[in-house]
């Protein structure tokens, strides 16, 4: 693949921007900035994809599958930036969301050599994490060719797993090993070379379209409420309590009776006041319902 490395749009050379040292410093910034604008309008055209990635993500995990992210460097650094997010922003299950790096966790600080290079270790990888059918597996490079990327992908789909090819360059053999090729072509960078600026910040608002939505999808929030969340510290408390309002319209001294009732749960405190059941009861309907807040709502109006 190393012979066709120049005509990658990420990595083109800008002649325009040779003298970009010697410029003011706020000449730079303003570069930077009109160079980072045209991002969104390079993942709109891909909008209906990533929409059709995602929903074949939710179908995965709500029968048990895990969404997996793989990449080498940058690629790799955001795909566990977005896994670790997971658990504290949606209460995910430890393992739920799981981001892997060429070369393990040193990968995240330091280049581990030839890592990228190994399609055999990203299923060594995949295999070590107990890789199942009803898994989601995303490959994301910027070049849309890294080998651990595109071995991700390949060894996933042989295994019957769902795979989602994230890349920067257009007819990419990343979108072609996938079952699902988003390619996000946002050209040459501003530093040739530097594929975690454009490209980096593309897979970024992909990735977070990725879990966000398939979290909708999966009944994590009530409407634009974030209603799974864990209130582990003070700042999340007070959320919680502000959340469970917003929700129910009702008076603080309820709020806090649900929301002690149901030992902090979001979902069930809601449930409680608007569904008018006990804490028992409310836990029952969302398991039911496999924790979707409406759907419960509707099974006790029922009752």
């Amino acid at each position: 693949m190393s012979t066709d490395f120049e005509t990658l749009t990420t990595e083109a050379y800008r002649p325009e921007l040779a003298d970009i040292d010697r410029q003011p410093t706020l000449d730079i910034v303003r570069l930077m900035h009109a160079e980072d604008a045209r991002v969104p309008a390079a993942v709109a055209g891909q909008l209906p994809r990533i929409a059709d990635a995602i929903d074949a993500v939710a179908d995965r995990m709500a029968r048990g599958g895990r969404l997996l992210y793989l990449g080498a460097g940058t690629a790799g650094r955001l795909g566990v930036l977005d896994a670790s997010e997971c658990p504290p922003t949606f209460n995910t299950a430890p393992g739920e969301v799981v981001g892997l790096i060429a070369g393990g966790p040193a990968a995240m600080v330091a280049a581990v050599e030839g890592a990228e290079d190994s399609a055999e270790l990203a299923a060594a990888d995949l295999d070590a994490v107990g890789l199942t059918a009803d898994d989601a597996v995303v490959g994301v490079s910027a070049s849309g060719r890294t080998p651990y990327a595109v071995g991700a992908v390949t060894h996933a789909r042989a295994r019957g797993a769902l795979t989602i090819g994230l890349a920067c360059n257009a007819g990419s053999p990343l979108a072609a090993a996938a079952e699902h090729g988003i390619e996000v072509v946002t050209g040459p960078e501003l530093i040739a070379g530097s594929t975690r600026l454009k490209a980096g910040t593309a897979q970024k608002l992909v990735l977070n379209m990725i879990s966000t939505v398939s979290m909708i999808r999966l009944g994590k929030t009530y409407g634009n409420l974030m209603v799974d969340v864990r209130a582990s510290n003070e700042k999340l408390r007070a959320r919680s309590r502000r959340i469970v309002q917003l929700a129910t319209g009702a008076p603080p001294e309820e709020v806090e009776q649900a929301l002690g009732a149901t030992d902090g749960e979001v979902k069930n405190a809601i449930l409680t006041i608007l569904g008018d059941v006990d804490a028992g009861t409310a836990d029952r309907l969302l398991t039911q319902a496999h924790g979707h807040l409406r759907a419960a709502l509707k099974a006790a109006a029922h009752a």
